[in-house]
Order: structure tokens, then C-alpha cells, then sequence
């Protein structure tokens, strides 16, 4: 049994994390109001009193929009925060897994990324991630950098106030039509099931970046499509691009990963995205849900 400390607990990956980790492991839930990973200081006194073997850090700034007018508080979070628990993990001797992005490769690849390809971020809060990512890899010997995709889970998250999943049920609640894009690509992917290979991936000492997201791909619109069809939605769903859209911030259109990594370790138990979508549907919505 290992001691585990989860920063961002009370998030919508943090939350799946302690459940699935509390199975196994000794387990310290770490919220916002108990460590703010900005300062150094308290970081330092709060993981030096727990001890952990394995520091999992979900703490991000991440309304992508906002990170652009508000980029001094993105880096702050996203690029020293991931820096100073680093930092702290390694003169504890812990495993540091930090959370990051599809978002760190600008799509024009136009297939599946590997771990081995090189980021060309596109916005600020792709940049601060990224940054966050060299953080980590730099100052902690034993870290896992895990780049996660369209995540959604049954606790939406902390920042945004949502996922996309709340996001359209709540559209298709109050708007007599839904439009969403078609010409970004993605693979959505469940926390739960993130929060499963990470507890299979501590278990090795293989350290370095790990791509972690469903299986296969698909646009929003894909995505949305499939919302509509599992909880028998009747508001009209219908297509629209990128360009229909004022631009707020530059997103990559393709930002799928392979998980090449975790493949060769022969511990990836992800699910196809649409199969993942449909349990969780169902089992949030349908079967004993709210």
C-alpha cells in the first residue's frame, strides 16, 4: 500500500482519482482551500507533513480563453505550480504525475500523436501546460507527464463549472436547436478510466510522457451526436465549423493521441471512446443516475 496525495481531489479528474486510488492505496485529498501549488511554501509544508510515495497533480488552470487575458495567473498555475510540486516531489523521494494536454500539439500532424512528437503549442494555455510539463520532467527524477484528451466525468469541473457533456445537455435543455462543430477532432475520454491506468502505471517505473485517452476518434459534432442518440434527446443537433464561430483563442483541429506508451508497457486498458461515452451515459443518466 502506498501513500497517495491528489492535488485538486475535489475536481472532475481529482474526484475519480481518489475513488479509484482509495481502493488500493492510503489516500490524502488535497482541495484548493488546502494547498494552492503557486506557493511554494505551502506546498513544501503540506507534502513534507503527508510523505507521499506518489503525488498526483490534477491542479490546472484551464478556461482556455481566459488563460489569454489572464496569462501571469496561467503560467502561475499551470507552469510554476506543476514547477514547485516537482520541486518538493523530488526531496521527497515521490513519483510526480503531472496532468497535461492534447492541446500541446497544433493538429497539423493530421494522425495520431505519439509520446516521441514534438509540441507546437497555440495558445496560452497550451504553452503554460507545456511549460508545466518541462517543469516537471526537469526537476523530478520520477515523473509521469500524462496528456489526456476531452475528458468528462460524473463531477464536472471545478474552473469551467462544466464539461461538455453538462455543457449540451444544458443547451439542449433551453435552445430549440444545437449547433457544434464538426471539423475538430478528438477522443473524448472518461476520468474514470484515467484515473484505472493510472493507478496501473504507478505501479512501474518507467517514467517520462504518457499518453492516456480513449481509443479512436471523432468530432464534437460526433461526440454531441452520440450524447443525443444514448439519452434520446429531441432538440435538433446539427453541424457547424469553426469558421460559423467568432474566434476566441487558436485551437489545434486535430488532437488526437496514441497511447504508444502505455501499448509497449502493455498496460492500456482504455475503452473506445464511443463505448466509454455510452457506459458512462448510461450509468450517470439512465440506469441510477440523477
Amino acid at each position: 500500500m502506498k501513500k497517495i496525495a491528489i492535488i485538486g481531489a475535489d475536481g472532475q479528474l481529482g474526484t475519480d482519482l481518489a475513488e479509484v486510488f482509495s481502493e488500493k492505496h492510503e489516500v490524502a485529498s488535497l482541495t484548493i482551500q488546502d494547498i494552492r501549488i503557486e506557493n511554494f511554501d505551502q506546498v513544501q509544508e503540506v507534502l513534507s507533513g503527508l510523505e507521499p510515495d506518489v503525488i498526483l497533480n490534477t491542479a490546472a488552470y484551464h478556461r482556455v480563453p481566459d488563460c489569454e487575458s489572464n496569462q501571469a495567473l496561467a503560467f502561475q498555475v499551470n507552469a510554476i505550480g506543476a514547477q514547485n510540486v516537482a520541486k518538493v516531489a523530488q526531496d521527497l523521494g515521490a513519483v510526480n504525475v503531472y496532468y497535461s494536454t492534447d492541446y500541446v500539439f497544433d493538429g497539423a500532424k493530421g494522425t495520431p500523436h505519439v509520446e516521441t512528437d514534438a509540441p507546437n503549442p497555440q495558445s496560452v494555455y497550451a504553452i503554460s501546460k507545456l511549460a508545466g510539463e518541462y517543469f516537471t520532467r526537469h526537476y523530478c527524477d520520477k515523473h509521469f507527464v500524462v496528456r489526456v484528451s476531452g475528458i468528462y466525468g460524473k463531477v464536472p469541473s471545478l474552473i469551467k463549472g462544466n464539461n461538455f457533456v453538462t455543457s449540451m445537455l444544458k443547451l439542449a435543455n433551453e435552445k430549440p436547436e444545437v449547433r457544434v462543430v464538426d471539423d475538430e477532432i478528438l477522443t473524448p475520454t472518461p476520468t474514470l478510466e484515467i484515473a484505472k491506468n493510472t493507478l496501473l502505471l504507478i505501479e512501474t517505473d518507467h517514467y517520462g510522457v504518457v499518453h492516456m485517452t480513449s481509443e479512436g476518434a471523432c468530432s464534437w459534432y460526433e461526440f454531441a451526436s452520440v450524447i443525443w442518440s444514448t439519452l434520446d434527446l429531441k432538440t435538433p443537433l446539427h453541424r457547424a465549423k469553426v469558421s460559423d464561430f467568432p474566434p476566441t483563442v487558436k485551437r489545434p483541429s486535430y488532437s488526437v493521441l496514441e497511447n504508444d506508451n502505455l501499448k509497449k508497457l502493455g498496460i492500456n486498458c482504455m475503452s473506445t471512446w464511443k463505448e466509454g461515452l455510452i457506459h458512462f451515459l448510461k450509468e450517470k443518466y439512465l440506469e441510477g443516475g440523477v
